[in-house]
């Protein structure tokens, strides 16, 4: 999944830098500029004591304690489960947090917050992050496809654990076998049938509104491999080889649009950019 670095953090510091012009941030500018060019040098030890002063000199500036948590943020080591690396998360979070406080709809704030938790292993907590997201920018297809994209890792995670305990032997975590017992077959369907749902119904959004997101197609199709294993009863064959075909159609699909993707990149670079019609 290419969502480590959720915004651009460094473009978006230099923005706010650039439009926050209220009296108590005039105090602690020098501190900010500091902060912001020792955050573009990776300095993130003395970035962080720069944007520290800058929140002492002005507490009530939201925009000096987002630049210290997307400090933080940056650090944040992803699937690290240890002490310090949880600690840091922690404090970004609360500094995102301590925006959201005055600004609830900032989308920095809750997209990083989202992003952090989904690098911890918080999926539910970094789902409920994207749709407030979704709430307060609707029309933006990622936060649809991180969603999309969490309940397929929280299915997936128990479709292994489900089809492990029934002793079937599994290829790239799936077996889409109709062997499994029907103790198995019915933990899926009670487990995952959800999550399944929703997760087809967020991609959908995130490819209506971008036609081009190959990668929402791509979990669109892994997405329709986890419900083929959850197709239990009379008509499960059926049901299975009419969801398996739907995964491949997306799969062929997702593989052409990243191909078409990469061609348009290549002609805008080419031509500076500007695509030539």
């Amino acid at each position: 999944m290419k969502l480590n670095a959720r915004i651009p953090l460094l473009v978006a510091l230099t923005v706010l830098l650039g439009t926050s012009t209220g009296c108590d941030f005039l105090k602690s500018r020098d501190q900010l500029t500091k902060g912001v060019q020792a955050f573009k040098n990776a300095q993130y030890e003395e970035a962080t004591n720069y944007f520290q002063n800058a929140v002492r000199l002005d507490p009530k500036n939201d925009t000096a304690k987002l630049y210290l948590a997307t400090t933080y943020a940056s650090q944040v080591v992803p699937n690290l489960m240890t002490p310090d690396n949880l600690a840091i998360a922690q404090k970004a979070i609360d500094g995102f947090n301590e925006v959201l406080a005055t600004k609830p709809t900032d989308l920095t704030a809750l997209k990083q917050i989202a992003s952090i938790d989904r690098n911890i292993q918080k999926f539910d907590l970094a789902k409920q992050y994207e749709l407030k997201v979704i709430a307060a920018a609707p029309n933006e297809p990622e936060a649809y496809y991180i969603v999309g994209y969490v309940d397929w890792t929280l299915a997936y995670k128990n479709a292994l654990a489900i089809l492990a305990t029934d002793g079937l032997p599994t290829v790239n975590g799936l077996t889409g076998d109709p062997k499994k017992s029907k103790g198995a077959c019915q933990k899926l369907m009670e487990q995952n049938t959800d999550l399944v749902s929703e997760g087809l119904q967020y991609l959908d959004k995130a490819v209506d509104l971008n036609p081009n997101y190959d990668d929402a197609m791509s979990y669109i199709s892994l997405e329709y491999r986890l419900k083929a294993e959850n197709e239990c009863g009379s008509d499960a064959d059926t049901a299975r080889k009419a969801d398996l075909a739907l995964a491949d159609q997306w799969g062929n699909k997702s593989m052409g649009t990243r191909k078409a993707n990469e061609i348009e990149k290549e002609k805008k670079a080419a031509t500076g950019g500007v695509t030539v019609q």
